[in-house]
């Protein structure tokens, strides 16, 4: 085997093998107890966006937090770009499900690839703004999230903000629906985006967020859609020049835990954790917001042509998914239909 190979064969091996020793490492790995009986906690979280996001820096804060709080008896190492599923977020929501981690901030259309309910909060064109939105997830449809999660072994620590998703592409502006048709854009793999983009004339496609970038930069894709703090920390405006701000889709973030992880914790250390996890929540929202302005504006000194569109302009995209409505409604259930895609929308 030429050497070149074989090197090839090691450095895969060794990658493999050091996700491996991340999971085996267990979730919620206890390391003894203190003096007075509590126990000691090592925990991981990861978080699909780099070291610059606010979702980053706001996992961060929640580690500082139990730290501090605890006298470094509960450590938090936070993983960013999804590291301990090598980049795939789905796989990464599953970890969280079956316990070989123990938080993570996910976007519900990543959780939708494991169960599509989890994305009617995200329908598109369907809140106007991030206002609207968590006013939806902080009455009923909260309820409803909390439930189905821990159906799948998720403890719902509230909710985070990634934003109004918006759209890129290295071909035109976007401002009509004939101006989506021919062109290649990664999307999340969530059933309404695809079939979406697909009534239009465009052709979605998926793959891992982290090979976005070289996909684009080769023409691998024409364009991706996500909120301006993802497309900014991820350094879009380097291989993208058209940015349409269109908020066609509310996209939380959720803050997850481990379910078996949090009811085996003491009613305290529970406290805790939810205490913490709401002030991490607060402080990414805070930050997603004051930083939203500051980072288009960086994107447009970068060169990105930004074109926004008008009510008149997003009523063209949204009257065309008026028959996928219906039909998600049914895939979705009565409960989230209810809240997120009510009869007569």
């Amino acid at each position: 085997m030429p050497q070149a190979i074989r090197r090839t064969h090691v450095l895969t091996a060794c990658a493999v093998l050091t996700i491996l020793v991340m999971l085996l490492t267990g979730c919620g790995t206890n390391f003894g107890t203190t003096e007075d009986g509590q126990k000691r906690y090592r925990w991981k979280m990861t978080v699909t966006t780099g070291s610059t996001s606010t979702w980053y820096l706001a996992a961060t804060k929640f580690a500082e937090d139990l730290e501090k709080e605890t006298d470094g008896r509960i450590t938090l190492k936070v993983f960013g770009s999804e590291r301990l599923s090598a980049g795939e977020a789905t796989a990464g929501v599953e970890q969280l499900m079956d316990g070989a981690k123990d938080f993570s901030y996910n976007s519900p259309i990543i959780y939708a690839g494991v169960d599509p309910r989890f994305g009617a909060v995200t329908a598109p064109f369907r809140f106007d703004t991030v206002e609207d939105g968590q006013a939806a997830l902080a009455g009923p449809g909260g309820d409803v999230y909390r439930k189905y999660l821990a159906e799948r072994g998720v403890e719902l620590l509230g909710f985070g903000e990634s934003g109004m998703r918006q759209l890129t592409n290295t071909r035109r502006p976007i401002e009509t629906p004939e101006d989506l048709a021919g062109l290649k854009f990664r999307i999340p793999g969530f059933g309404l985006y695809t079939d979406f983009y697909r009534s239009l004339g465009a052709n979605p496609t998926t793959m891992p967020f982290g090979e976005v970038f070289s996909a684009l930069q080769q023409g691998a894709i024409d364009g991706q859609e996500n909120p301006i703090d993802v497309i900014h920390s991820a350094n879009l405006q380097e291989v993208q020049p058209y940015l349409t701000l269109w908020n066609y889709s509310y996209d939380p973030l959720i803050l997850g835990m481990n379910k078996d992880l949090f009811e085996s914790l003491s009613d305290s250390d529970k406290e805790l954790v939810a205490r913490l996890a709401a002030d991490a929540n607060e402080f990414q929202i805070s930050q997603n917001r004051e930083r939203e302005e500051k980072l288009l504006a960086e994107l447009k000194d970068k060169g990105m042509e930004v074109n926004e569109l008008t009510d008149e302009q997003k009523e063209a995209f949204r009257t065309s998914l008026a028959p996928r409505f219906e039909e998600y409604r049914t895939i979705w259930g009565p409960e989230m239909a209810q809240v997120f895609i009510p009869e007569g929308l």
